[in-house]
């Protein structure tokens, strides 16, 4: 490290601040508290905070500032969905992104790249004119593009595929981009501290106290605390939460894992994506390729990461890009995937008043980070959903009324 670097780095006359405050303990009582200090949870704190004048807030995580799923994705923001419910919603989410840097005078990396849905069946590729379709009638930047424009952005990639899997077309999405991820949460935690909110790591729920169908408080493992609004924002511990307060969800556990290969030279632009291959892949800041794949077949609360996911995913990058055999994989993870039904999030208020819910993000929840926060800080505030999350609401699956988003998954992100 050059001297001077060091010498400024050591220098009282520059001090640096710390990014959020720890405080000493919990108070006997909070206006709200919010279950789960990741992006979403951190997020509605600060728009709270922010928007609402709402400061008297806990933060309570069981293990470190996101640790969970927003330290554990791949970090592709998108707003190409299918429903009108998720174009509308995401769009707006994309909306945010673009200001958060200088929102928190905190450089996130936000990079747009594009974004390809590669098509490799007649079936995928009308899919791709739906969703074109959907997206443009509400405004958002997508077209159908053919093999020689993929190939345009990306040289290097085989469009056969090995031959076995041909490459048609592709949904591009212009607006596609990637983040830093631990970075959007450490600012959503530093905007919010530094408005009176209170963020307790190490803190884990044991318990949710309801009295006549409201709650009344919360039991920690440093205490109780009285509030009469709860926020879970807890991703794939959401059945452990929701079972406090007896209220049953349609929500199963996955696991999802991600690799990222030794750092390379900058070669890979856009975004890609394969729902037949089950790959999507982007090169990161530091040139490392961001990899990731479709979800574990099985339910499982646990992140553990597997031998055969790598072999799987190596396999399949190699037919779209057969130079990499001599690329190194290394690192691996696993994240806990809320999926449900319809492969759209559950959000709002519930059958239990005072206790909202902010789940089912499956493997799309980075993605929503700023509006997911922004609904939900504006739903705890008014007690009334906010109107861009009504097709969201948990009583849709009591009604038949599903609001279909899993042509828009693609695979897993």
């Amino acid at each position: 490290m050059p001297w001077r670097l060091l010498r400024f780095g050591l220098s009282k006359k520059h001090p640096e601040p710390r990014m959020f405050t720890q405080p000493d303990k919990l108070k006997s009582s909070y206006d709200a508290v919010i279950i789960g200090g990741g992006g979403h949870g951190l997020a509605a704190a600060y728009y709270l905070a922010r928007d609402h004048g709402m400061t008297n807030i806990a933060v309570l995580e069981k293990g470190y500032i996101g640790g969970g799923n927003t330290g554990r994705n791949t970090t592709i923001i998108r707003s190409n969905y299918l429903t009108p419910e998720g174009v509308k919603f995401y769009d707006a989410s994309v909306d945010l992104w673009k200001d958060l840097s200088q929102d928190f005078d905190l450089n996130l990396f936000y990079s747009t790249r594009g974004h390809y849905t590669l098509a490799h069946t007649d079936a995928a590729m009308r899919t791709m004119r739906w969703r074109a379709e959907v997206n443009k009638h509400y405004g958002v930047d997508s077209e159908v593009v053919g093999p020689e424009e993929i190939r345009k952005a990306s040289p290097q990639i085989d469009l056969s595929c090995g031959g076995h899997s041909p490459i048609l077309g592709a949904l591009y999405h212009a607006p596609g981009a990637v983040a830093r991820h631990d970075a959007v949460a450490w600012g959503y935690g530093r905007g919010a501290s530094m408005r009176g909110v209170e963020i307790h790591q190490q803190t884990q729920v044991t318990g949710i106290d309801v009295q006549g169908g409201k709650v009344c408080g919360v039991q920690t493992d440093k205490g109780y605390i009285s509030t009469p609004k709860v926020l879970c924002a807890v991703a794939g511990s959401t059945p452990r939460i929701t079972d406090m307060v007896g209220l049953r969800t349609p929500i199963y556990i996955h696991p999802l894992q991600a690799m990222v290969s030794e750092p390379m030279k900058p070669w890979l632009n856009p975004i890609l994506v394969s729902g037949s291959l089950h790959i999507y892949v982007s090169q990161s800041a530091r040139g490392e390729l961001v990899m990731g794949a479709s979800l574990d077949p099985y339910e499982l609360h646990s992140t553990r990461s597997t031998l055969d996911f790598v072999e799987g995913l190596s396999a399949h990058m190699l037919d779209m890009f057969p130079f990499l055999s001599h690329v190194k994989v290394v690192r691996q993870w696993a994240g806990m995937a809320d999926m449900t039904p319809d492969f759209a999030p559950i959000m709002g208020k519930t059958p239990v008043e005072g206790f909202y819910l902010d789940a089912g993000w499956g493997t799309w929840g980075f993605k929503a980070t700023p509006i997911s926060g922004k609904t939900m800080a504006y739903t705890l505030a008014n007690d009334r959903n906010h109107d861009l999350i009504t097709g969201f609401s948990l009583s849709r699956f009591a009604q038949y009324a599903l609001t279909g988003e899993k042509g828009a998954a693609s695979v897993g992100h």
